[in-house]
């Protein structure tokens, strides 16, 4: 019985092991300030929460309330967001300006990066615009703690049962494995360059 419950606990610790998995840091420039982002500089954070988001999709526009409050909310509590925009200047409505705007107008207070080369979308497989990716520092580097929707419901904030990011999130806070993962995003499809 004891060596069965040992090659449980075994499974299940290597089971959690492959399902983190490992990122390369990254380095992308901030839209607004033409400054760096350089992702192993937020190894002292408890997470830093990716945002796949752009200024045209219906979706994002939809999540950006929802966004800069758990921003607000969990920035304080030592966690780092930033916005990727896998379509910065790929198209009308996707200038600086108009990121300055809508920053303005929204309250961001995180970085919006440029990921117009799509290096960083392709390496965390993003596919939905918004998508979210939680990573986690450790002394190894970081690894994908959450990926996937913000809740449930983009059209209604309030109709939302099951809000996603902010449950991985106090997760985290809390020293805990977020449950679920992932979740599938819901959104506007990230449309990849050729290469």
């Amino acid at each position: 019985m004891k060596k069965s419950m040992i090659l449980l606990l075994a499974f299940i610790l290597s089971f959690q092991t492959a399902n983190a998995q490992r990122i390369e840091s990254f380095t992308l420039k901030d839209i607004l300030t033409g400054k760096e982002f350089e992702l192993s500089s937020f190894s002292d954070k408890k997470a830093v929460v990716i945002i796949f988001s752009n200024m045209n999709c219906p979706f994002s526009k939809l999540y950006e309330e929802r966004i800069a409050q758990l921003s607000d909310t969990f920035s304080r509590e030592g966690f780092q967001f930033a916005m990727v925009n896998p379509h910065f200047e790929a198209e009308e409505g996707e200038s600086k300006n108009d990121h300055e705007e809508r920053v303005k107008s929204r309250g961001f207070k995180f970085p919006v990066l440029d990921d117009s080369d799509q290096v960083v979308t392709r390496m965390l497989a993003a596919s939905k615009l918004p998508e979210v990716v939680v990573v986690t520092p450790s002394q190894t580097g970081f690894s994908i703690a959450y990926k996937g929707a913000i809740d449930n419901n983009p059209q209604v904030a309030a109709n939302a049962n099951v809000r996603y990011l902010e449950n991985a999130l106090n997760a985290i806070m809390n020293r805990r494995n977020p449950s679920p993962s992932s979740s599938r995003a819901v959104g506007c499809n990230i449309r990849l360059k050729s290469r």
